[in-house]
């Protein structure tokens, strides 16, 4: 352990998301490592879990726009490296790490780590964006110290040429407390005024287009017009202010509850008796992760993050993310009696442990 070991991580902003929650779950078990952690936000903005962050004493928060094609926000981050004393550097952005290594290199800071947390390219694709995309790919490679991912999907996205029996790259997958969702004893049925013997479908999830909120809502749609006692809860950034009006217009404001992003996510887990992944791409989906070890039954997507994600033997059981009558077939098989919870939640609870996983990271800092 060197406590004298200052630290900076670059995120994007602090809003509630898979990255975001990571670090900070990282920094909640290990961050009394560090002498100094500053976490460097690159669009300028922090977000709901900033006060979160600041809650430790140690953190620092930075929040300063580094536009991709902008020399003087590179500037900014070549000066704000001669000024500290890192002995590590960590970008979670994925390919637009690359600069930030370059200049990382240059100030010698020796520890150059790059954490990729999603499967595929994030942008409106365009030759010029194309070209960008490539170089800083090639910056990010030989910049680095170390490349991580969370999925051995993104490395074949990525780096697909070169990364196996390549000991620079290295999956480290989520870790979970599975304390915080085990020792949770309460329900939200009251609190969403719920009938106990209702049979409760949920998702939690930022809205996004990656996320196929639009499957999931024709799948609610078909099972409600079904079965008078299925109701579907969904929470996550974006999520009531996008899919209210869709879902008042189908009349189903009644059966689709709508939440904006939660804190108290073990107990809205508790409240499901199934969890609906309907992915179109993911890094690792934890969220996915959170409710096979918090006991759920799940329906999800056969894409390859979630195969990597579940069982060897469970892969068989995911369903295309489009395809609404094989989603709706998997769900009901659950609301008849066929639970594939306890299975699950062992294998979960002892494949993402977060000690042994957050340990892995905190070896590459």
């Amino acid at each position: 352990m060197d406590k004298d070991k200052n630290v900076v991580f670059f995120v994007t902003s602090l809003q509630s998301g898979g990255i975001e929650n990571y670090l900070l779950r990282f920094i909640d078990e290990f961050g009394g490592r560090f002498n100094k952690i500053h976490v460097f936000c690159k669009s300028g903005k922090g977000g709901q879990l900033e006060e979160e962050y600041t809650s430790f004493k140690n953190v620092e928060i930075i929040k300063k726009k580094v536009g991709y094609l902008s020399v003087a926000d590179y500037q900014f981050v070549n000066t704000y490296f001669k000024r500290q004393r890192f002995q590590a550097v960590c970008d979670f952005t994925g390919n637009f790490s690359g600069p930030i290594m370059y200049l990382a290199k240059k100030n010698n800071i020796p520890k150059r780590v790059v954490f990729y947390r999603n499967s595929s390219d994030r942008f409106n694709r365009s030759f010029t964006k194309d070209l960008i995309n490539s170089l800083f790919n090639k910056l990010t490679y030989i910049y680095s110290t170390k490349i991580l991912s969370n999925s051995k999907a993104a490395f074949n996205h990525y780096y697909k040429e070169v990364w196996k029996d390549n000991g620079k790259f290295q999956v480290i997958y989520n870790g979970t407390n599975a304390s915080k969702f085990l020792n949770e004893t309460s329900d939200l049925h009251d609190e969403f005024k719920l009938p106990k013997e209702s049979f409760i479908v949920g998702h939690t999830g930022r809205f996004n287009p990656a996320k196929n909120h639009a499957t999931l809502i024709k799948v609610a749609r078909e099972l409600i017009a079904e079965k008078d006692d299925i109701y579907f809860a969904l929470c996550g950034n974006g999520v009531q202010e996008n899919l209210k009006k869709e879902v008042e217009d189908l009349g189903l404001s009644d059966r689709v509850l709508l939440f904006e992003n939660r804190r108290d996510i073990p107990k809205f887990l508790r409240t499901l008796d199934c969890f609906y992944f309907p992915s179109l791409t993911e890094g690792q989906p934890n969220s996915l992760i959170e409710a096979m070890v918090s006991g759920r039954s799940i329906v999800a997507s056969d894409i390859e993050p979630i195969k990597e994600s579940v069982p060897d033997d469970f892969v068989k059981e995911l369903v295309p993310p489009l395809n609404v009558a094989k989603a709706k077939e998997n769900i009901l098989s659950i609301y008849n009696g066929n639970s594939n919870s306890q299975k699950l939640q062992s294998w979960a609870i002892e494949r993402f442990n977060s000690t042994k996983l957050f340990q892995e990271f905190f070896e590459q800092l």
